[in-house]
C-alpha cells in the first residue's frame, strides 16, 4: 500500500513498539502473582496483538487493512476519589539480578510501556496523510491511553503511584486569573448555549 516516507518510519518505529509490547505482556501474563492485574493483563492482551498485526499488514499487503474491527477499549472508572491518601508500600529499589519481575515492577513497565506508546503515536497521527493509518493510529492512541489509565488506576489502589490533591489556595489563585467568555450570537441571531461546548 502507498505511504509516505514519514509515515512509513513512523510505522516502522511503532511496529517495533508493539513487538516489544506483545512479547514482555507475554512474560508479564506468566509472572503475574496477583489475580486482579493478571486479569488485566489477559484483558489488554489481544488487544495488542491485533494492533501488532494490523501495523504488519499496512507495511506487508498491497490494499488498505480492514481497521473497521480494531475499536478502542472502553475507558474504565473505578477510583472515586483519585487524589486520597495512597496506602503505605514499603521503599523498593531497583533489582540487578532479576530474573523474574513482581506485580509492582509488572504494573510499572505495563504503565511506562502504554505512556510512551500512547505519546508516540499521538505524535504520529499528527504527521499522517494516509486516511486509514490515520484513523488506525487514532484508536491505538485511545487504546493505550485507556489501558494506561486502567494500570494507573490498579498501581495507586495498591499505593504504587500515589497522586496528592493540588493545594486550594492554588487552585483559587488560578482560578481567579480567569472569567468566563461570554458566547457570541451564532449566525442567524441565534444565541449559542455554553453548555453545548461542554458535551
Amino acid at each position: 500500500m502507498q505511504l509516505a516516507a514519514h509515515e512509513f518510519r513512523d510505522l516502522s518505529e511503532l511496529i517495533a513498539s508493539c513487538y516489544n509490547t506483545v512479547t514482555c505482556m507475554g512474560s508479564f501474563i506468566n509472572q503475574a502473582q496477583d489475580p486482579e492485574l493478571k486479569s488485566m493483563l489477559e484483558r489488554h492482551y489481544p488487544k495488542h496483538i491485533a494492533d501488532y498485526n494490523l501495523k504488519v499488514d499496512f507495511v506487508q499487503s498491497v490494499s488498505t487493512p480492514d481497521i473497521t474491527k480494531f475499536q478502542p477499549d472502553d475507558l474504565t472508572k473505578k477510583l472515586d476519589n483519585y487524589t486520597a491518601p495512597p496506602q503505605i508500600v514499603s521503599a523498593s529499589a531497583p533489582r540487578t539480578d532479576a530474573t523474574t519481575h513482581t506485580d509492582r515492577e509488572i504494573a510499572l513497565a505495563y504503565l511506562l510501556n502504554q505512556k510512551a506508546a500512547a505519546k508516540n503515536y499521538a505524535s504520529a497521527v499528527l504527521e499522517c496523510a494516509n486516511p486509514e493509518l490515520r484513523t488506525f493510529l487514532e484508536n491505538a492512541f485511545l487504546n493505550s491511553s485507556r489501558h494506561s489509565y486502567e494500570v494507573w488506576q490498579y498501581m495507586a489502589q495498591k499505593g504504587y503511584y500515589p497522586l496528592s490533591p493540588a493545594p486550594q489556595q492554588d487552585i483559587q489563585m488560578v482560578s481567579s486569573m480567569y472569567q468566563i467568555v461570554p458566547q457570541p450570537p451564532l449566525f442567524g441571531g441565534q444565541q449559542a448555549n455554553p453548555q453545548s461546548f461542554l458535551q
